[in-house]
């Protein structure tokens, strides 16, 4: 009981973050009968997009969904009160994996010669490349080993964040809405806005005491 109390909401996040697998899974065929081979099946979702073509957008949207996440966290912390280090740490791991997923898809179908093709592609890889190292330093290890220089690295994902908005604002503008909501977020992170939210919130806090 003492363990699901600690880590309930890294174990939310976990398995928010893997029940889109269960549609990809459908999407996949793995055959072992003679060694294995991995084959895509197609019309499982009854459209017109080809399942490549679904995995990249179903990977794509999901990293970026995730990416959201974990920039509002800091903001809901500043107008709320409420924070989780290991909820936060279990977002960034699912951002970064499905960035990663979202990249291989995408090198599958194209090539990894395209990525330098278009300027948006370049941003997305890149950003990719930055999340990697971030993905495996995303540990209590990591932390006591690096000290002061985990958060340093950690701060490169601010730099992943802006050049993946800028990769879906170009590719799809009605993705645009997500950089409207990390815009936001860094409105409330600035002094004079933070400041405002945390005199209000121990005024309310003295208030109930």
């Amino acid at each position: 009981m003492d363990f699901l109390k600690r880590n309930y909401g890294w174990m939310i996040v976990s398995l928010l973050a893997l029940l889109p697998m269960l549609i990809i899974s459908k999407m996949i065929q793995v055959d072992v009968g003679n060694g294995l081979s991995i084959s895509l099946v197609e019309n499982t979702i009854g459209d017109e997009q080809t399942t490549l073509d679904m995995l990249y957008h179903i990977s794509g949207e999901f990293a970026i969904r995730w990416m959201t996440a974990v920039l509002t966290l800091t903001p809901v912390f500043i107008i709320f009160g409420i924070q989780h280090l290991f909820v936060r740490q279990a977002m960034g791991i699912a951002t970064a994996i499905w960035s990663i997923l979202h990249f291989i898809i995408f090198i599958s179908a194209e090539g990894f010669l395209e990525t330098f093709t278009q300027f948006n592609y370049i941003a997305g890889g890149i950003a990719v490349l930055i999340l990697i190292p971030l993905l495996i330093t995303s540990n209590r290890k990591s932390m006591k080993r690096l000290k002061k220089n985990w958060k340093k690295l950690q701060s490169l994902a601010y730099v992943a964040v802006g050049l993946s908005l800028l990769h879906v604002a170009i590719l799809d503008k009605t993705w645009i809405i997500y950089a409207v909501i990390v815009s936001l977020g860094f409105v409330v992170r600035m002094p004079i806005v933070r400041d405002k939210f945390l005199e209000r919130r121990k005024r309310k806090q003295g208030l109930t005491h």
